[in-house]
């Protein structure tokens, strides 16, 4: 997901929050984490009154993985990332502690994409001689609009032409 956030106070750079997309609420990851204890439960004291002792053992172990996986997928969704362009400078932000993985004059950055025009497979900012990936968990064709948009602001802040869209 690319959201344009609002220009700061104190000038008119612009900021791109790159987010993955989140299919399921926190609410509904707790709901689909009660429709998979439920029927192991079930199965697990089934298991156990035919004399399996070890089943209720097997069933918390197998819960509490699916449990950690869960969170984990749902933590995963909190990434971000965050690039500014503003007057001579653009910088790449990351989560979780918004730390800048990439700042350089706007002049100097090159925009560099691997595989199809429309939905590329990389997304790469460079300039004397570092790079950065961007936006790498962000669908193909989501990738694409970011280059297309990224590669028009790159523009107009180094004062260059856009490159045309033949």
């Amino acid at each position: 997901m690319i959201d344009e956030l609002p220009p700061s106070v104190t000038g008119n750079e612009v900021q791109l929050l790159l987010r993955p997309r989140r299919i399921l609420t926190s609410r509904q990851f707790f709901v689909l984490f009660v429709l998979i204890a439920l029927p192991v439960t079930a199965v697990s004291g089934y298991s156990f009154a035919l004399g399996n002792a070890y089943a209720p053992w097997f069933a918390a172990l197998d819960l509490v993985i699916v449990a950690i996986a869960l969170r984990w997928v749902w933590r995963s969704g909190d990434r971000y990332e965050r690039i500014l362009l503003g007057e001579g400078r653009l910088e790449v932000r990351r989560s979780p502690d918004d730390a800048a993985v990439f700042a350089a004059h706007p002049y100097w950055v090159r925009l560099s994409t691997t595989g199809e025009r429309d939905t590329p497979d990389r997304l790469k900012l460079g300039s004397q001689g570092r790079e950065v990936e961007i936006g790498s968990f962000l669908p193909a064709c989501e990738r694409g609009v970011l280059a297309v948009r990224l590669g028009a602001l790159l523009a107009t802040a180094s004062g260059r032409a856009p490159a045309n869209e033949h």
